[in-house]
């Protein structure tokens, strides 16, 4: 099992409560793998490799810390390091009650180029049989189908959902999706979560994605919390005024604020920011701790909206 004990100044994920994410409960605040194999920009094919020791320092302090739900997928990797590998290396035998989500749709080549989406039932059989493979399962605790645009989705869905009922995949959720793909999805199988691109200036569009998934007990999973814009290349615009002023206010990071608020808009909101920093990684998990007061949610959220 994974341990909540930590030094006084390290809250641990355990403040941030739990969700049900399937089967399994969850602490809120996770951690994303995204960042771990590279340092600069992440998904690119020259990224410069993160020091693997450092990586695998990053997931132990995380689990330590009390995180049990790990993001990954098998397109994360850089010229030498592969998060699935790293997970793999730092992590297993793995606990209980860790909860390991993985994506399929997206490829790479082995430069690191992005090649054509898998669509068809075998290439995300292939896609599902790899990251087995790389984190040494007999099945993936979570399999998320990333989506682009509006297509319908039924046939990629129905086919996750037949590697579930064949038990290589426990629970499915959804990535980057539309209000009707989830509609589509869940006539097909249960949807357990929503990993959208989300965080304080979101569009009104994923407020109301966000909303739905409340109301039907689905997992709200964002994406880019801390870097909206700047996405995997992380954050690139000025901070609004309005999280200078409640992180000055605080003595805290910017990043912190950012996640509290993420937190608070709503019970089934679960946070997975990413980092290759150990400090970094404390740093975030302690937004898990941290408390709003109702002025400086209205002050954040007059930045969401502009």
């Amino acid at each position: 099992m994974t341990s909540d004990t930590a030094p006084h100044d390290s809250p641990t994920a355990a403040a941030s409560g739990s969700w049900q994410l399937g089967d399994i409960a969850v602490h809120r605040i996770g951690f994303g793998t995204m960042r771990l194999p590279q340092t600069g920009p992440a998904l690119v094919p020259d990224a410069v490799p993160r020091d693997r020791e450092q990586a695998l320092r990053v997931l132990r302090r995380a689990v330590e810390l009390g995180v049990n739900h790990i993001d990954t997928a098998a397109f994360y990797f850089s010229p030498l390091r592969s998060a699935n590998e790293l997970v793999n290396r730092a992590l297993a035998p793995y606990a209980d009650d860790l909860v390991i989500a993985t994506k399929v749709g997206p490829a790479r080549g082995p430069d690191g180029e992005w090649t054509e989406h898998a669509r068809t039932p075998a290439a995300l059989r292939a896609q599902v049989e790899e990251n087995l493979r790389q984190l040494g399962r007999d099945h993936l605790d979570l399999v998320n189908l990333r989506v682009l645009g509006t297509d319908p989705i039924a046939e990629r869905f129905g086919a996750l959902a037949e590697l579930r009922e064949a038990g290589l995949i426990r629970n499915l959720g959804l990535s980057n999706i539309h209000p009707h793909q989830l509609a589509e999805a869940r006539t097909i199988a249960p949807v357990v979560c929503v990993q959208n691109p989300y965080g304080i200036g979101a569009s009104p569009a994923q407020d109301e994605l966000l909303r739905l998934c409340g109301e039907q007990g689905i997992a709200f999973v964002p994406f880019y919390a801390i870097a909206g814009a700047g996405r995997q290349d992380g954050a690139g615009e000025p901070e609004p005024a309005e999280v200078l002023e409640v992180a000055r206010g605080r003595g805290i990071s910017t990043a912190r604020v950012r996640l509290a608020w993420t937190l608070h808009r709503g019970p089934h909101v679960l946070a997975i920011p990413g980092t290759g920093d150990v400090a970094h990684l404390e740093d975030n998990l302690a937004a898990g701790a941290l408390r709003l007061t109702a002025e400086e949610l209205a002050l954040l959220d007059r930045a969401h909206t502009g």
